[in-house]
């Protein structure tokens, strides 16, 4: 569902801009309120109830950030968050998610999305969510990358081949530190602060990690960093 064209236009500059994708309309009518009660800091452009209407109001409006659900008819959220990452890599993406859903929220991690949001959080922890991923940082709750590293390493059948020595290898110890910030949340300034170094070197460190995991982000870095056993609990 499309918000007024003229309410869109007349948002102020600054303003957050959300679209929700959710199959469950008390999630996607619950979401709107909160929004609504924060006031001039979001604005809610639309809602749908499946991935593909969204395609179709995300690419109209070109929202900041899509709150996408993981399960519903049709295409799943997966492929949105993918098609999303390709066709406009500018858009951010929170997973909707519950406690239920840990391999799927791997595999959010590795489709781009930049962060998750459980479907029972509090106002603030939204309100950061949808900031933190309009600003481009990652966002992982740390009972989220708790449950993440605990099911990664309870897998019968770990995702990643080779032995110990030879996933370490992969990395430095200084870019395994890095990622290991990153997993946590640190920006590139808290990093370069705790560790004493420079930002550059930070983003230099960075880069290098993208190309030895194959990746082009930190989010996609941190899900292969975990399924390859780079990152501890």
């Amino acid at each position: 569902m499309l918000e007024n064209a003229d309410q869109v236009m007349n948002e102020r500059r600054g303003t957050i801009r959300v679209v929700v994708v959710d199959d469950h309309l008390v999630v996607r009518e619950g979401l709107r309120m909160m929004l609504e009660i924060a006031g001039k800091g979001f604005t809610m452009l639309g809602d749908a109830e499946d991935a593909a209407t969204a395609m179709s109001i995300i690419e109209e409006l070109q929202p900041d950030v899509v709150l996408m659900d993981l399960r519903m008819p049709g295409m799943d959220g997966l492929e949105a968050i993918a098609q999303i990452r390709e066709r406009w890599p500018h858009i951010a993406v929170v997973i909707l998610t519950t406690y239920n859903e840990d391999d799927l929220m791997l595999r959010g991690l590795r489709a781009g999305a930049c962060g998750y949001l459980l479907k029972d959080t509090n106002r603030e922890t939204l309100f950061h969510a949808i900031r933190a991923a309009a600003h481009g940082d990652m966002l992982l709750q740390p009972e989220i990358m708790a449950r993440i590293l605990a099911h990664t390493t309870d897998m019968p059948y770990p995702p990643s081949s080779g032995t110990e020595g030879e996933k370490e290898s992969i990395l430095t110890e200084r870019e395994r530190e890095l990622l290991q910030a990153v997993a946590h949340g640190e920006r590139s300034k808290e990093i370069a602060a705790r560790l004493g170094i420079s930002i550059r070197t930070v983003s230099s460190h960075l880069t290098s990690i993208y190309t030895k995991l194959g990746v082009d982000s930190r989010i996609s870095a941190v899900a292969v960093g975990i399924e390859q056993g780079l990152i501890s609990p």
